[in-house]
């Protein structure tokens, strides 16, 4: 049975919003024409990969940044401005050191005008309800971290909103206080306990959206769209071992991990060049030569939504670094499984500096690597600041895009021994080893 039961009643209507930051050559369209409805007694959740514009779309249904095109409804009307009948969780916790707990959620009352003395004892209910009588003057400082997320929730459900926002409500968690604060978010959310109508959460745990949420909207990325709707039809409490619940897990990272396209598709252009310049996944070469190895001892194509338990890894972890091991070509994906290649079994098995030169081998073939080696090779001394590879990637990525960018490509570079950096005059520069190999081959 479900928290409140679902009816025909439309609370939210998004239609063809699309959201476009910067301007002219700077551009860059974070979500493109999403349509989505949300009813009285849904819980929903938004699943996709990192850049494919969730915490976007949140905010524009909460009214805190606008629509670039289409329209977000509310009750049949357009939000304008900031929207009075949902509120917002987020991910940090947003408390104020120098309140107590009590004056904590008191103050999104006084946010909304209510300065009557009614209003404390009105926070005094909503502490109670999330567990946290007795603690109503005590300072964030003296609580757990989910225990400060507790404030927060009850801080957004004073104003009694009718949708309930969650933006990663659970990530800044440790394991245990996660799972703990989301059996008592269901709890009060299965009973009718809470004061809200619809809850709409952005999670990057498939995980966390099957046992919470009643349908899930899966996001792609580049830019930012709806790619699947799955209706999580199983009774509350849900059965994580059970073979529908599986099933439902299996079907979700099958369409968030998509499959391993041919591999021009799949590395993307260089910067600059006609056609999709890839983003590298923010992954390291540890994470994956443990995937690697740990899938090296499965001959056949091995169910992807099993490793995020076997690997102790969260989703959105464990899909960059397949992402990783796929345009590298140590594993391929499909149908939401994934099988090791000839290549990844050599990586998995190979020495330590063999490993290296596998690795160096397949990045040097990567657009983006391959762009900043050239420009390297073409600048005096082969070395070039950091800033100017951050200018030139401007058109193609919006500015926390291409710092992650940059990033990832260094520490990938440094490791195949093709790229070196220093820190300290914010200088790149090619490997001493590559530079030797540029010079023979220039001879």
């Amino acid at each position: 049975m479900k928290g409140q039961m679902m009816n025909d009643n439309v609370l939210l209507k998004v239609e063809h919003v699309t959201k476009t930051y910067g301007q002219g050559d700077r551009k860059f369209m974070a979500v493109k024409d999403i349509n989505l409805t949300i009813r009285e007694g849904e819980y929903v959740a938004l699943l996709g990969p990192s850049g494919s514009g969730k915490s976007t779309l949140l905010r524009m249904i909460n009214g805190l940044i606008s629509p670039t095109e289409g329209t977000v409804y509310y009750r049949g009307k357009p939000v304008q401005g900031i929207n009075p009948n949902s509120t917002m969780v987020f991910q940090s916790f947003a408390l104020f050191p120098w309140l107590s707990v009590l004056d904590n959620v008191a103050l999104a009352l006084e946010a909304r005008g209510d300065m009557s003395p009614e209003r404390f004892a009105r926070a005094e209910r909503l502490i109670d309800l999330v567990g946290l009588d007795g603690f109503e003057n005590a300072f964030p400082r003296e609580l757990s971290g989910g225990m400060r997320q507790k404030v927060g929730f009850a801080r957004a459900l004073a104003v009694e909103p009718e949708l309930l926002c969650l933006d990663e409500p659970f990530s800044a968690l440790d394991v245990l206080s996660a799972e703990s604060l989301r059996g008592e978010l269901m709890e009060l959310w299965t009973g009718g306990s809470l004061p809200t109508k619809a809850i709409l959460m952005v999670s990057h745990n498939i995980e966390e959206a099957v046992s919470m949420a009643d349908r899930v909207l899966v996001l792609g990325k580049d830019p930012g769209h709806i790619v699947a709707e799955i209706v999580i039809d199983l009774p509350h409490p849900r059965n994580r071992k059970d073979g529908s619940f599986e099933a439902l897990m299996d079907r979700i990272y099958s369409t968030i991990a998509g499959y391993t396209e041919p591999e021009a598709s799949e590395v993307g252009t260089a910067p600059g060049t006609p056609g999709r310049t890839r983003v590298l996944p923010r992954s390291s070469v540890g994470a994956m030569a443990g995937l690697l190895e740990h899938i090296s001892h499965f001959k056949s194509p091995y169910d992807i939504y099993k490793l995020e338990d076997e690997l102790g890894v969260e989703t959105a972890d464990l899909v960059q670094t397949i992402e990783m091991a796929e345009i590298l070509g140590f594993a391929t994906v499909k149908s939401g499984d994934i099988q090791i290649t000839p290549l990844g079994m050599a990586f998995a098995e190979a020495s330590i500096l063999t490993r290296k030169e596998l690795f160096a081998q397949r990045a040097r073939r990567l657009p983006m690597i391959q762009w900043m080696i050239q420009m390297l090779k073409a600048s005096p001394n082969e070395q070039l600041p950091w800033k100017v590879f951050y200018t030139a990637l401007q058109p193609e990525f919006p500015d926390e895009t291409i710092e992650r960018q940059l990033d990832v490509a260094i520490d990938w570079g440094r490791y195949g021994e093709l790229l070196d950096y220093d820190d300290g005059d914010e200088l790149v520069s090619l490997d001493a080893s590559n530079r030797k190999e540029a010079a023979v081959s220039a001879s």
